[in-house]
């Protein structure tokens, strides 16, 4: 039996992927659950323009996914933070920290998206990753500077 799965089902495919079960496992539990449609040709033909769409909005999200890393590449960050008179920070440089410097210099993006090396705890320079869609990332940089 040909199905169209609606959502992930492990060890079998992704949502769209269009697959061979055995018609009990199709029927009497994909299909009630909501996993699964049967491949009936008009669905097939719903599913070849809903993919065809599907591609269309996806070659625009990593257009801008790849403008926005080209941004992030090319703008340096600064962070200020706290610093005891000896030169050590008090606390560390996070996520966060690199979010508000970004959005600072007129970038969004999530801190959940943007992944650091180690504990960052003293000054200079560093580099993370920003990741701005599926496999589009990019190499942000920035200098942790005493604040004033």
């Amino acid at each position: 039996m040909k199905i169209i799965l609606k959502k992930e089902v492990a060890n079998l495919g992704d949502p769209g992927d269009v697959v061979e079960v055995k018609a009990g496992y199709g029927l009497n539990y994909l299909i009630p659950q909501g996993f699964a449609t049967a491949a009936t040709p008009s669905a097939l033909k719903q599913l070849a323009e809903t993919v065809r769409q599907r591609a269309h909005k996806e070659a625009k999200l990593v257009a801008d996914a790849e403008a926005l890393a080209a941004k992030i590449a090319a703008t340096p960050v600064q962070v200020a933070v706290k610093v005891s008179e000896s030169g050590k920070i008090y606390g560390s440089v996070t996520s966060a920290d690199i979010e508000a410097a970004l959005k600072n210099v007129g970038i969004e993006v999530e801190k959940k998206n943007i992944t650091l090396p180690a504990d960052i705890k003293a000054l200079g320079e560093y580099e993370g990753v920003v990741k701005c869609y599926k496999a589009v990332k990019a190499a942000v940089k920035f200098t942790v500077v005493a604040a004033e």
